[in-house]
């Protein structure tokens, strides 16, 4: 295995820690589903599983996680503008 290999591999398993931890904090009540540190947590895990995913050839997994995070992004920008009207 090379460097490449085990920074790939890195990547993965720690992009699939965040996405456990971003899950178990949601469900013990600790973090919001709309909230930005759920959100984020989600964009960058499955940032790390499109890496990884589409460097082993796993298209499915990686168009999954594009899909994801981009469900992510847009959370993040609706609850910022829905909360830029409510202060105006």
């Amino acid at each position: 295995m090379n460097l490449l290999q085990i920074m790939i591999e890195v990547i993965g398993w720690t992009a699939a820690a965040i996405i456990l931890a971003s899950y178990v904090l949601l469900s013990l009540g600790k973090l919001e589903p709309r909230g930005a540190a759920y959100q984020w947590m989600n964009v960058v895990g499955a940032t790390g599983f499109v890496i990884n995913s589409g460097y082993n050839g796993a298209l499915p997994s990686a168009g999954l996680n594009i899909v994801w995070a981009a469900i992510g992004l847009f959370t993040l920008w609706n609850v910022r503008r829905l909360s830029r009207a409510d202060r105006c």
